[in-house]
């Protein structure tokens, strides 16, 4: 392993965690540490729906301090959504923007933030606003345990014009403090404990696989595939077992964390096609092409199957193939929490096939894979699992 050992290093820490039971308390003494005293809350209808929203005015409004609320992001956050927001986050003024939801609602509260600190931009200019002016201040509460979005200052967002997705952040809008508050997400649905968690998994995978993998990212990736590898069955099957919500909301947050410093690779490169294109949620299109996707890149990714097969506490394998045992243990993993589906289900049509594979390729994630493909090879990718 001398070979994994780079000649120099550069982390910065991505934010301040504060985790546990019960955290969401300390929401108003964490914006007045920001040095601000009102709050532009981005969220979505369905968190309104299920209480989530008002639980965290409540705490609001018991310690006076002002807010305004967007709650119009949609599943698969786009152009339209952000610049909705952006407007209402304007017209409210100065304030800490508080991301409450999954992965869409962190993104696009990202996106948000970043316009409001450029009066002329839209979201349509994410690839020009790298080198902008900064975002207002994030502090990021997930709701799901997945994406693990609170540990960077970009999201991915679906250009609903151009129909394809594009990346939007900025240094500034890197969430100052991630919330992770494993009560917010006690009672969340199976099907999207399932979605949420296969997403979590894969970031750690791919961490260890993926060209940027170093021994920072592997530590937090060996961790996260640990923690979510043992926890997502148990919170898919009991939805109310707190123990393994806050297990699985940490092995997320560490699956963020290891991505953040590596990037991921062609599993997501697929999922993000297939998302633009079919509107998929994001952990359902990467758990129909998983385990061909590490199949497909096995031959250069020998390393880091054997530490995500220890990391899930497998029996070494007799004949020292560790990707086919890892692998497997994927498979296995996936198969009870009932994740993957046939695209065929998703909505792909075999007109489209040729279209995905063309965006994966362009996706910058693919770049990043240890094998990289051919247009073809992700075509034969997609047929099979078609």
């Amino acid at each position: 392993m001398g070979e994994f050992i780079p000649s120099q290093l550069t982390i910065e820490p991505t934010c301040r965690i504060e985790f546990g039971p019960g955290r969401i308390a300390h929401l108003p003494e964490l914006v007045s540490a920001l040095g601000h005293n009102r709050v532009f809350v981005v969220t979505d209808a369905g968190l309104r729906t299920a209480g989530i929203v008002d639980r965290v005015l409540k705490v609001l409004d018991a310690a006076a301090v002002e807010y305004g609320v967007y709650d119009g992001v949609g599943a698969n956050p786009s152009t339209v959504n952000v610049d909705e927001g952006t407007a209402r986050a304007r017209a409210f003024g100065p304030a800490v923007v508080v991301a409450l939801g999954g992965g869409s609602v962190l993104d696009a509260a990202k996106g948000i933030s970043l316009l409001v600190g450029n009066a002329d931009a839209v979201a349509a200019d994410a690839d020009t606003l790298w080198g902008a002016a900064d975002g207002l201040p994030v502090i990021a509460i997930p709701t799901t345990s997945g994406t693990g979005a609170e540990t960077n200052g970009f999201g991915v967002i679906e250009d609903a014009a151009a129909r394809r997705k594009v990346y939007i952040g900025h240094p500034s809008v890197k969430p100052r403090i991630a919330l992770l508050d494993p009560e917010l997400t006690l009672g969340l649905p199976a099907r999207i404990t399932a979605a949420t968690g296969i997403d979590a998994l894969v970031h750690g995978i791919e961490s260890l696989a993926s060209r940027g993998a170093n021994p920072v990212s592997a530590a937090y990736a060996t961790q996260a595939v640990a923690l979510v590898g043992h926890w997502l069955p148990v919170a898919h099957r009991d939805g109310f077992d707190l123990e393994a919500r806050a297990q699985l909301m940490l092995g997320a947050h560490l699956a963020g964390q290891a991505l953040t410093v590596s990037g991921l690779g062609l599993v997501h490169g697929i999922g993000h096609a297939l998302t633009a294109h079919t509107g998929t949620p994001h952990g359902v299109a990467l758990a129909a092409v998983l385990e061909e996707v590490l199949e497909f890149s096995a031959p250069a990714a020998q390393d880091a199957y054997e530490q995500a097969g220890r990391a899930l506490r497998l029996v070494p394998p007799a004949d020292g193939d560790w990707a086919r045992t890892a692998i497997g243990a994927v498979r296995e993993i996936s198969g009870a929490i009932g994740v993957k589906q046939p695209l065929r289900e998703l909505g792909v049509r075999p007109d489209m096939i040729r279209s995905i594979a063309s965006g994966t390729l362009a996706d910058p994630v693919t770049r990043n894979a240890p094998r990289q493909p051919t247009e073809g090879q992700v075509i034969e990718i997609l047929e099979a699992v078609f």
